[in-house]
């Protein structure tokens, strides 16, 4: 009955999992519906003179870059990727025609849109330089920028740590300006594309590199690491339009506000998805993963704290009858040690009491609470020299390790007395010196009964 009383809350928990579960199958089922649904495109709505513009330049120069996942040529030289899909729903909405002509490196596809020979690129980040002969039409995605260092140095976490050194970015790279600007302490160097500014910090002529966080991952290299996200930075996708196409930019922002969001959501996880950063989880995703979590969690203490209880019980146990069985033997040894009829005396390291017989504080006229971790100097118990000679004969035996026995007369506050003195080191288990054991046997009435005879 016990087993399955306490069977009861865990068959609860796993029900409410199994409908946490359902549920999210469900939304998730909801969403791909919306998804195909969505996947119809109905014409932007144009005022007269954007469709004219649109007749009198239905062909539009788009200057293109190879860019993995986003804008690249296939194995039958067909432009593909995540923004040649884009602009091939916006044909579909606009009816305006893309032709791509490649470029060869940033710095030449920006150099064909200053001299007018294309009209659009789809892979430039905004910046102050661009937006002199650019505009940007709305965003449509984006990803932050990474640093990209070298395996075996210190990961680069941010901008004040390329101070003098070399960072090695394409040329007209958007974050140059900015770089050069709050940065003068960074030495930049100049290439034409990602591809060299990677070889360079492979080989050790640059610290780092600056990329795209997607393109980061798709090049993989023993020789090179992808760093932290650049704060404060973020490279969003826009389409850069040359300046003095007004009707072209009003065109693209239509349609990108009219683009199904559930469809340019497709779009992108069919090209990023496994390589584009994990998107937020919502506040249920949130709630769904720490119940799990939760109850994983609690279920091991459960399960631990039962083991670690059980364990605990036998050692306290064991440790409480140790403890009595200790208790009853210090208990006998100090009632054995009282009961000797000479006194008996403990000391450590520097002489002080550490514990006497009756004896001993009768002896001295003295209360071992009075004399407790003092040595015979710091008492009135003894003669001022007899205690200072005494003390010092202890340290002397603790420093030589020595055992002494002898007969001898010392001078006590009631006057002097002929004993027998004895003290000898002890020693912990482990073989340390922990200080001097000692007492003393008065025979001054031996010695007064045997005239003709000395006792030592």
């Amino acid at each position: 009955m016990w087993f399955f009383r306490n069977l009861k809350p865990a068959t609860v928990g796993l029900f409410v999992l199994a409908m946490l579960g359902f549920m999210r199958w469900g939304v998730a089922a909801q969403l791909m519906l919306h998804d195909v649904e969505g996947s119809k495109f109905l014409p932007v709505e144009l005022d007269a003179r954007e469709r004219q513009w649109i007749r009198d330049n239905p062909r539009i120069i788009v200057a293109s870059v190879q860019y993995p996942l986003y804008l690249f040529q296939d194995e039958h030289a067909h432009w593909s990727g995540l923004n040649n899909e884009v602009l091939q729903r916006i044909s579909a909405m606009t009816g305006l025609q893309f032709v791509h002509q490649e470029s060869f490196s940033t710095d030449h596809m920006l150099e064909r849109l200053e001299k007018a020979e294309a009209d659009i690129s789809t892979t430039l980040a905004m910046s102050d330089e661009r937006k002199v002969f650019l505009d940007f039409s709305h965003a449509f995605g984006g990803a932050g920028w990474v640093f990209v260092g070298r395996v075996g140095e210190p990961p680069v976490q941010s901008l004040e740590q390329l101070a003098k050194r070399v960072l090695v970015l394409p040329s007209r790279h958007a974050l140059e300006g900015i770089i050069r600007r709050d940065y003068p302490s960074i030495e930049i160097r100049s290439v034409k594309t990602y591809a060299e500014a990677r070889a360079l910090v492979e080989s050790g002529e640059a610290y780092a590199t600056i990329e795209n966080e997607i393109g980061a991952q798709l090049f993989p290299s023993g020789l090179l690491r992808v760093g932290e996200l650049l704060e404060g930075k973020w490279e969003a996708d826009h389409l850069a339009v040359r300046k003095g196409q007004p009707e072209l930019l009003s065109i693209l922002n239509k349609a990108l506000e009219a683009f199904p969001a559930a469809e340019l959501r497709a779009i992108r996880l069919k090209w990023l998805d496994g390589v584009s950063p994990t998107p937020a989880p919502s506040i249920w995703q949130r709630i769904t993963g720490w119940g799990c979590w939760a109850m994983t969690v609690i279920g091991l203490f459960g399960v631990l704290s039962l083991i670690w209880n059980r364990r605990l019980s036998a050692v306290i146990k064991q440790r409480c009858q140790a403890e009595k069985d200790l208790g009853d033997q210090l208990a006998f040894q100090h009632a054995l040690i009282d009961s000797m009829p000479d006194p008996i005396f403990v000391r450590d390291l520097h002489g002080r009491l550490i514990m006497c017989n009756r004896s001993y504080e009768e002896a001295l006229l003295v209360r071992f609470d009075q004399v407790q971790g003092r040595s015979l100097p710091e008492v009135d118990a003894l003669p001022k020299a007899t205690a200072l000679m005494l003390h010092d004969e202890f340290m002397q035996q603790l420093r030589t390790r020595k055992t002494r026995f002898s007969n001898r007369q010392l001078q006590f506050k009631t006057g002097p007395r002929d004993v027998y003195q004895w003290t000898v080191p002890f020693y912990s288990a482990d073989g340390q010196l922990r200080g001097l054991l000692g007492g003393w046997t008065d025979i001054t009435h031996r010695r007064v009964s045997t005239p003709g005879r000395h006792p030592w």
